[in-house]
């Protein structure tokens, strides 16, 4: 409650004051001690002119302190001796804050105090007066609706005595006409020094009459639903809410009528077709009746309301639960590859054995679609768990402008006729960090979305620009601050509904008909964009077009080629002098492999899981190279049969080869410091994987044998 609030004046007759005027000021002074902030005015001196309850709840003030005309100075200096603003001079610390506060600036810091809870300290300037201080306890922000519960059971005791001190002050000074009007002068004041702290608040407050007419709003209130504090205030429930949501406030109205307190969340649409949410907590106002125990209490009079915007919390949520469903795909397609990769790389193994074999122009009209399509089939699987994350991204610096210009053919012939492309490229090289792959086939599915949005032709526009983020913005895109590249591909489609906004993202969920899309490609698009350390969101508006933004970590410019990568291209490589120990526990795919390293001109031995590898290796001197599977049944994984070798023969060339693509198969590799080839793979990328090998490529020709250049 505030405490030695100013009077009316004495010298004015009760009946020169109306009812409405005095309800009306007590009404804002005790919806003030229904929030959870506290509240502490100062005049230009600076000294305290009032405050509520909550400002010695919050600061752990004591009451000797807290009284009309304490010095700024004092409450400073006090928080200081007590360690509330850390180590360091104590004068220094005083005279730092004293300065702040007779700049009269608006201001806004979080303060953690030294009993753990976190302040929200807001200060706000009143022009030539002097300012108000706001601290909020945001660590327990959900015991707002107990305090407002308490503050509600004292409203009828503190109007009782408000009401007998008026009643007493106008009997004794109903003489003094001139005082009277002094202090209804100041009463005045007061009124709209409160109603200028009341707006300043961040919360929507309102009171509303029982016959559901308001009477009080403050500005965020009335803003929230597009009106002025004027224009609120006369108008019914019904005609602010309109008649979509009245029936939701109705319901618990009902419930507050009983006499109990109501708490609730509405969501309502704006003029711009944006949505917008807030939870409410309705308090009733009840008449001053009923015995000392609080029973037979009166009717309910009016209905204190307190809102707060949850807009941001509500979009929060969203982003959390998209992705959890990225999650679980991610999860399914991870566990399904490493099976698929071995049957690609049995299938595409054993088809280019056979082409290799085939006389020319007798099976290649049947082998080299078959090739192809088992091709296909591995880059989709790649491509699958690049958007579930379990692919691990080949990012480097690439120049964003470059690839759309390149792009811009292909993007070309992927448009029908009528529909014309458009680019705006920066003018200096601007590089990201990312896999040109998946950005090229992230910028191949929009525009194939935005043809398919313009079925009658239209404009396509891929737009290259730098951006900086700080750290307010990056806070709301769950980005690190600093400086990206911003693509934008707009359209002027038929747009997207607004109920469909929150789903486009979701695996498998499509806007067209059926059989005409998967509902992967923008899935696919966001794990790439999130993957590698970016955001995407989309804006829309029916009939008018959709334009995709999202932005991509900027990276420096690509350095020299390494000296030592022109030195092997001058070189011809050589392959080892002595037999490939090959790990595989699948026998099909160990097969395959045997057979592309007979072809490469190896011997070969051959190992079912670690544990016989183990022996082999400790029983043939001989073997110059291991080619292992990183997990196998048995006691001894990859990983662990590598750091077995590396122990007992550290200079031994060696190659892992996975099926898994996800980072938790392949933990542990890094620290080996040993090359991974993920299958499928054919011949050419085993040899380059070999041929990568720089032991393999010193170890000399074995006795015979023609080295490979």
């Amino acid at each position: 409650m505030l405490r030695n609030t100013p009077l009316p004046d004495p010298g004015k007759p009760p009946s020169r004051m109306s009812s409405q005027e005095l309800r009306r000021y007590d009404l804002l002074l005790a919806g003030l001690d229904l929030l959870d902030q506290a509240i502490a005015v100062f005049d230009a001196t600076p000294k305290l002119v009032t405050w509520n309850k909550a400002l010695l709840r919050l600061l752990d003030f004591p009451e000797k302190l807290v009284r009309v005309g304490t010095p700024f100075e004092e409450f400073v200096r006090f928080n200081a001796e007590r360690g509330e603003y850390g180590d360091g001079e104590l004068e220094k610390l005083v005279s730092e804050r004293m300065a702040a506060a007779r700049a009269f600036l608006p201001h806004y810091l979080e303060r953690e105090r030294p009993n753990g809870k976190i302040l929200a300290v807001r200060g706000v300037p009143i022009p030539n007066l002097g300012f108000v201080s706001l601290w909020t306890d945001v660590t327990e922000q959900r015991r707002a609706e107990a305090v407002i519960h308490q503050q509600n059971l004292e409203l009828e005791g503190r109007v009782k005595a408000r009401t007998q001190e008026l009643e007493n002050a106008n009997a004794r000074l109903a003489h003094a006409n001139a005082e009277i009007d002094q202090i209804a002068d100041a009463l005045r004041h007061s009124e709209e020094k409160l109603k200028t702290i009341i707006d300043s608040i961040p919360a929507l407050i309102a009171y509303v009459g029982r016959d559901e007419v308001y009477q009080f709003a403050n500005r965020g209130y009335a803003e929230w639903f597009g009106l002025s504090k004027d224009e609120i205030v006369g108008r019914t429930i019904l005609s602010v809410f309109g008649p979509e949501l009245y029936p939701v406030v109705r319901q618990r109205l009902a419930v507050v009528d009983r006499g109990e307190r109501v708490s609730y969340e509405y969501a309502r649409k704006l003029a711009n077709g944006r949505t917008v949410h807030a939870r409410s907590v309705i308090v009733p106002e009840m008449s001053a009746q009923g015995d000392e125990r609080g029973e037979g209490r009166g009717e309910v009079r009016g209905y204190f309301v307190l809102s707060t915007d949850i807009t941001e919390q509500k979009a929060s949520q969203a982003a959390l639960i998209q992705a959890q469903k990225m999650e679980a795909v991610g999860q399914l397609t991870g566990g399904l590859a490493h099976d698929f990769n071995n049957l690609l790389t049995i299938i595409i193994g054993n088809l280019a054995a056979l082409q290799a074999q085939a006389p020319p122009g007798t099976l290649t009209e049947h082998l080299d679609p078959a090739l192809h399509a088992a091709r296909r089939g591995a880059e989709l699987i790649k491509r699958l768990l690049t958007f579930s994350r379990g692919q691990a991204l080949e990012p480097r610096a690439v120049e964003v402008g470059a690839l759309v210009q390149d792009m811009a053919q292909l993007l070309a012939r992927s448009l029908t006729e009528n529909v014309r492309l458009h680019t705006s490229l920066p003018g200096a090289p601007l590089h990201a960090f990312v896999d040109a792959h998946q950005l090229e086939n992230a910028l191949l599915n929009l525009a194939l979305n935005a043809r398919d949005a313009m079925p009658d032709g239209g404009d396509l526009r891929i737009a290259i620009s730098e951006r900086h983020i700080d750290e307010g913005v990056a806070a709301l895109t769950e980005l690190q601050a600093g400086d990206y590249v911003q693509i934008d591909v707009a359209d002027t489609g038929s747009g997207i509904d607004p109920e469909l906004m929150p789903r486009l993202f979701e695996p498998f969920f499509t806007t067209k008909p059926f059989g005409r899309g998967s509902g992967l490609g923008l899935a696919m698009v966001y794990g790439f964009v999130r993957q590698s350390g970016g955001n995407i969101r989309i804006r829309s508006t029916p009939d008018q077009g959709t334009t995709v933004t999202f932005v991509l970590p900027r990276a420096e410019g690509p350095a020299v080629a390494d000296e030592r990568a022109a030195t092997l291209a001058l070189n011809p490589v050589r392959s080892v002098a002595g037999p490939v120990l090959l790990v595989e526990d699948e026998p099909e795919v160990r097969r395959i492999i045997r057979l592309q390293l007979t072809a490469l001109g190896h011997t070969v031995i051959e190992a079912a899981d670690g544990v016989e590898a183990w022996l082999l290796l400790e029983a043939v001197p001989d073997i110059a190279l291991l080619v292992t599977d990183t997990i196998m049944p048995g006691g001894i994984g990859g990983r662990e049969l590598v750091t077995r070798t590396r122990a007992l023969r550290p200079d031994m060339p060696i190659l892992m080869i996975t099926g898994y693509a996800s980072d938790n198969a392949l933990a542990g590799t890094a620290e080996l410091d040993v090359p991974v080839l993920r299958k499928p793979f054919d011949q050419a990328a085993l040899a380059a994987a070999l041929d990568a090998l720089p032991d393999y490529n010193r170890t000399g020709s074995a006795e015979g044998e023609t080295p490979r250049t």
